[in-house]
């Protein structure tokens, strides 16, 4: 009997330390490394034009890196392909919140209203997030609000970030 209760304390002792939050662990949350980073613009929605605009999921390659200060965390992109709008601020840095990863950016919004026809650019508030999950992704949202122009109103898609293996040296010399 004094086996198994000692056996039932232990197991609960293991259960109580693994849901301690963080923050009581001394450790600090770090997004760095290389990352797939999707956008699921093929399920976007929201009330602008360019919500109902169709276009493909597309996904980019960038390398985060973290730096803490305190409390206060950042994850910076080092390496990634430059953006084609070019109001985007840049490097783009998300500041952990103590659930996720939050990037608040303002920019312009370059309306789209079809072939041949002068993009019309606007105003516009970005929030993505993205929260760690158990497997090392991280999964979130994106939400652009855009204050005036054609495309006028808000933009909702799902994101989210997979982890990728740096390709190892090539074994042996080039020499």
């Amino acid at each position: 009997m004094r086996k198994t209760l000692l056996v039932v304390a232990v197991i609960a002792g293991w259960s109580v330390v693994g849901v301690a939050p963080a923050e009581g662990t001394g450790t600090q949350p770090s997004w760095s490394g290389d990352y797939s980073v999707k956008r699921f613009a093929a399920t976007k929605h929201g009330t602008s034009l360019a919500a109902r605009q169709w276009e493909p999921d597309f996904a980019d390659r960038y390398r985060f890196e973290t730096s803490c200060t305190g409390d206060d965390c950042v994850a910076t992109v080092i390496d990634g392909p430059t953006p084609a709008n070019p109001t985007l601020p840049l490097p783009p840095q998300y500041s952990w919140d103590g659930v996720s990863w939050v990037h608040t950016y303002d920019w312009e919004w370059d309306c789209y209203q079809g072939e041949g026809v002068p993009k019309v650019w606007a105003p516009a508030r970005s929030v993505a997030y993205y929260t760690p999950q158990p497997d090392g992704r991280l999964i979130g949202s994106w939400r652009t609000d855009i204050d005036g122009g054609p495309c006028e109103g808000s933009v909702i898609m799902d994101v989210a970030a997979y982890p990728v293996q740096r390709s190892p040296l090539p074994f042996g010399s080039s020499s």
